[in-house]
């Protein structure tokens, strides 16, 4: 099953659970992808986060719905899981510029998003340069925050720049001199599970490779070994463009998958070249 072919199940999956329970656990599983790359792979393509595309599709269907049949407007919004009349006329209005009950008089102007398809479209402009390694496994020490997939593009600038002027920032760059061999001697940005699933939510950590007792404000994560694709954004700008060219390109065409481990973004000191990296684990197709 190609990438093309992972994608469109899991559309799939979640076009015939509109009227239903959608887990995103099981949408990531349909697109053989780790649940929390899922969700930022699928918003990186459509320019549209997972959890408001389900929200316009159904809106959509149940505007359908609403003009096609005699169902109440509480049926109706049962049907497309909202538990009350309000609730879902509050999401409905915000959504058409309309009413629910206006929905229903001839004339009323409603927005219909339809059903997401994917394709390829390989332009060859922008060339990415990466390599392959396979590194031994590491141990870092961390803080950890929590992360809403709508918001993380503006949330996680925010997060540095609150590291650096709390003091989390150079307490980071002090254990950085501690940080075991086989690790990158760089300060971290680590993108970990949180409470993927059907909360659109991860874990983002400011970390550092540290091998000894993890200091008591801080958490300890387990990086094990693995097979990395890694990438050189210029900037720190540029970090979201390379995220968006793993996904969009160079997923898609190369011979890899995405592994079901934490990414990590390196951020080093002024001296290192290259200044920045993206580590994305992976594994060869088929395993």
């Amino acid at each position: 099953m190609d990438w093309l072919d992972r994608m469109h199940a899991a559309i799939d999956y979640i076009e015939d659970n509109l009227t239903g329970e959608i887990d995103y656990k099981q949408a990531a599983k349909a697109a053989c992808c780790p649940e929390y790359h899922f969700q930022r792979m699928f918003a990186f393509i459509s320019d549209v986060t997972l959890s408001e595309y389900i929200r316009r599709r159904r809106l959509t269907l149940a505007a359908f719905e609403l003009q096609q049949s005699n169902k109440s407007v509480i049926e109706v919004a049962q049907t497309y899981g909202y538990k009350s009349h309000a609730s879902f006329t509050r999401a409905f209005r915000e959504l058409h510029g309309t009413s629910p009950i206006t929905t229903r008089q001839s004339g009323a102007k409603l927005k219909a998003y339809p059903r997401m398809s994917f394709q390829i479209s390989i332009t060859g402009r922008t060339e990415m340069i990466y390599r392959i390694e396979k590194k031994p496994g590491f141990t870092a020490a961390g803080f950890k925050n929590c992360v809403n997939m709508d918001h993380a593009f503006n949330f996680i600038p925010k997060i540095w720049q609150e590291a650096r002027q709390n003091g989390i920032g150079e307490k980071l760059f002090g254990l950085l001199d501690r940080h075991p061999e086989q690790a990158p001697k760089a300060i971290l940005g680590i993108l970990s599970g949180g409470n993927w699933g059907r909360k659109d939510t991860f874990f983002y950590y400011l970390a550092v490779p540290y091998e000894q007792e993890t200091p008591a404000d801080m958490e300890k994560l387990t990086i094990p070994e693995c097979q990395w694709v890694v990438f050189e954004p210029q900037n720190l700008a540029d970090f979201t463009n390379t995220w968006k060219s793993l996904y969009t390109d160079w997923l898609p065409t190369s011979d890899y998958v995405l592994a079901d481990l934490p990414a990590v973004e390196c951020y080093y000191p002024s001296e290192h070249y290259p200044q920045n990296e993206l580590w994305i684990p992976i594994n060869t197709k088929g395993r």
